[in-house]
């Protein structure tokens, strides 16, 4: 009889194969089939021994690093400290700690022991913690001894574990070194019994709590390591808090599945060039980091780094072509963009050695039959919401949102998962992002993309970053704004409004361009995500107001000469 871990390895084995074969991929893949699975039992505790499992590179020079074996057997005592705490199957457990070694330690005794992970920001505040705490039916906390202070007085969470010191009526990490360095579990796992469960970043709403299984994210993540691209033997770097479900995909699940190592560079505050340094000195073969990360790295003669890096990737959020054609030129390598949300894995990719178009971010991964609807007529287009048709039910897709089974019922209604991201298709298969349903609008009856529109912008050498949303206008029902942030060395003026609008007019078609523009900074998740709710909802309020200051519009300024109209003036229509 096959057991749990021959029947994942065969599965990720198969992949692996086919690593450069997209068509055979899809093709030929098939999700494994578990009744009982634990990721840390059955596959974490049976990679190589004394392979590196996990390298720190810390801001004080510091270094860490552990092979698997020791990260096994770390973790078997820290499960058993876990327990002997009260910590028992099911326990929702909330995790807050930076990337320091014991967060890895934690989340593979966690596995073990079956109980249910909740990742937390470092940054999350009190009333931000009270609600998780509340909502997550939290049992036990595991934190920082420096940040114990902010669950001071709030209910939930009676297990208390700090880290890196001591804290008044808090259990102490360091004990573990008491317990046995074996684990045995209570019982086998079942491949349905929740493993995470994830408040979202919330762009538009309350944060759902996303519910994963023991096999949704962990074997869910295959498709995660194939777009990625990791092998055994990699030293994988990915750029991602803690707390957030890109952490999990390419710092824990994605490398690890392959038996590729973790690398981490723990840096306070971000540093371009010295992240560069250490991805050279260390010889980083696989590279993954948001769009932020990339718009700060191309300002660095990147061509000066002598690189070992294979594969270079984009994810958090759509990147604009002259991010790629700037990597592409400097080192030979394309970034290959992706997508995927907290309630799955990575659903769309650009995978190793297919061709990238750029702008686009693939097509469907193995495992993921995506399914583009039109929003009116509910039927499959060439243009439309992402969806995954439930008839083949992704092992990925999360098990549904906890406590809401109204909200579930309406994303999985009429035999789909609705993922509320719109996007097209083209004649290859490639799938090219839009936007939001909800940051998608019309103007003069036409449909306008906030991302296309912020591609353009986020090429002009004065703008850092932009939002684009409706701004109401009496004659076009509403008209594209940008909100930008300046880069360094440009002033709020009308003349760098002229500039920036008359750069976008050349590069849009005439129902696309961007009318108004306002210099200001952009109101985010904790996440790093913009809320561009919060942009469209101050533009509706705004109602006959004046100007705001910063603020321009087109018919403000004489086309090209930067030169506005008297302060307050009233709006040309």
């Amino acid at each position: 009889m096959t057991s749990p871990a021959e029947t994942f390895l065969a599965a990720r084995d198969f992949l692996l194969s086919v690593r450069e074969d997209y068509d055979r991929a899809v093709a030929e893949f098939r999700w494994p089939e578990l009744t009982e699975f634990n990721w840390a039992l059955d596959h974490f505790d049976a990679l190589p021994t004394d392979d590196l499992g996990l390298w720190i590179v810390h801001d004080d020079g510091v270094e860490e690093q552990l092979s698997f074996g020791e990260l096994s057997r770390r973790s078997n005592q820290l499960a058993n400290h876990l327990r002997s705490l009260g910590v028992r199957r099911g326990d929702p457990l909330l995790l807050m700690l930076g990337n320091v070694t014991p967060l890895w330690v934690t989340m593979l005794a966690a596995i073990k022991l079956g109980a249910v992970i909740i990742p937390a920001s470092t940054l999350l505040g009190r009333e931000e913690l009270a609600d998780r705490l509340d909502r997550g039916q939290v049992r036990a906390v595991v934190t920082a001894a420096e940040l114990t202070g902010r669950f001071a007085g709030l209910v939930g969470g009676d297990i208390r574990l700090c880290v890196d010191g001591t804290a008044d009526g808090w259990a102490t990490y360091d004990d573990l070194v008491t317990q046995p360095e074996t684990f045995e579990p209570d019982a086998p796992t079942s491949a349905t019994d929740p493993l995470f469960r994830y408040f979202t970043s919330g762009t538009t709403s309350q944060p759902k709590l996303v519910e994963h299984s023991h096999v949704s994210y962990p074997v869910g993540h295959l498709s995660t390591m194939y777009w990625i691209g990791v092998r055994p033997g990699d030293l994988h770097l990915n750029i991602s808090s803690p707390g957030w479900g890109k952490h999990a995909w390419s710092n824990l699940f994605g490398p690890w599945n392959a038996g590729a190592t973790v690398f981490i560079v723990n840096q306070a505050r971000f540093d371009a060039p010295a992240l560069l340094r250490e991805i050279v000195r260390c010889r980083v073969t696989t590279f993954c980091a948001p769009p932020t990360v990339w718009r700060m790295l191309v300002q660095q003669d990147l061509a000066a780094y002598g690189l070992s890096l294979t594969e270079v990737i984009g994810a958090g959020e759509p990147l604009n072509a002259e991010i790629i054609d700037h990597v592409r030129q400097a080192w030979g390598l394309t970034i290959r963009d992706g997508f995927g949300q907290t309630e799955t894995t990575a659903m769309c990719g650009n995978s190793p050695g297919q061709p990238v178009k750029d702008g686009s971010m693939g097509r469907p991964l193995p495992g993921y039959a995506v399914v583009l609807l039109d929003p009116v007529t509910g039927e499959p287009a060439d243009e439309g919401e992402i969806c995954l048709a439930l008839a083949e039910r992704p092992l990925g897709l999360m098990v549904g949102y906890r406590d809401d089974d109204e909200r579930t019922a309406e994303v999985m209604a009429g035999g789909y998962y609705r993922t509320g991201d719109v996007a097209r298709r083209d004649e290859d298969g490639y799938i090219t992002y839009v936007g939001r349903t909800d940051d998608v609008f019309k103007a003069s009856d036409y449909r306008i993309s906030p991302f296309e529109l912020e591609s353009v912008l986020i090429e002009h050498p004065a703008v850092a970053e932009a939002a684009v949303v409706p701004s109401p206008d009496p004659v076009r029902l509403a008209v594209p704004k940008a909100f930008v942030v300046l880069a360094a060395g440009h002033e709020p003026s009308a003349e760098t409004a002229a500039a920036i609008l008359d750069y976008c007019r050349g590069r849009l078609a005439a129902f696309k361009r961007i009318r108004r523009i306002e210099f200001a900074e952009l109101p985010k998740t904790i996440s790093g995500k913009i809320r561009r709710v919060e942009l469209r909802q101050a533009e509706t309020d705004r109602g006959d107001g004046p100007r705001r200051d910063h603020e321009f519009w087109e018919e403000d300024l004489q086309a090209g000469s930067g030169i506005s109209a008297p302060e307050g003036s009233p709006s040309a229509t």
